[in-house]
Formats: C-alpha cells, sequence, structure tokens
C-alpha cells in the first residue's frame, strides 16, 4: 500500500517554528517513515543470515537534529 503524502499546513509549520508542542509532533509524525528508513541497519548473525533493525539510536538523534532545527534556524521563504 502507498501511502499518498500531502503538504505540511503552513500554520503548522508556523507554529513549530514558533516551539508549539503539538505543531512540531505533527512534523515529527510526518517524517517518522523517512527517519525510520534512515536509520536502519542490517545485522548479521553468526551463520550469516541478515537481519533488519531500527537504530533507536541513530532514529532519536535525527529527531532530535530536525526539531532542533525547525525551533533555531528555520527559515520560511514566501
Amino acid at each position: 500500500m502507498t501511502r499518498q503524502l500531502t503538504e505540511i499546513p503552513r500554520h503548522v509549520i508556523n507554529g513549530a517554528v514558533g516551539g508549539n508542542a503539538e505543531d512540531l509532533a505533527f512534523i515529527l509524525g510526518y517524517f517518522s517513515g523517512y527517519i525510520k528508513k534512515l536509520s536502519t541497519r542490517t545485522l548479521k548473525d553468526e551463520y550469516g543470515n541478515e537481519y533488519l533493525y531500527v537504530d533507536e539510536t541513530m532514529r532519536r538523534r535525527l529527531e532530535s537534529k530536525l526539531m532542533l532545527s525547525i525551533v533555531s534556524d528555520f527559515e520560511i521563504r514566501e
């Protein structure tokens, strides 16, 4: 199933830039699949089998960087 991505409403972006927790959570949810994909790693066991797992440390680092970027130096261009 392919999920249709819509644009993030401008009022949500403005709220997130202003530090609104609900708007930041909305944006994190919007990008959660992409962040999870970026954080996915391959693990090999002793028999050579490969497993995919989400590196939770990397996922949290990416989420933190996104939030910091939004509230500290995000610029909205008209």
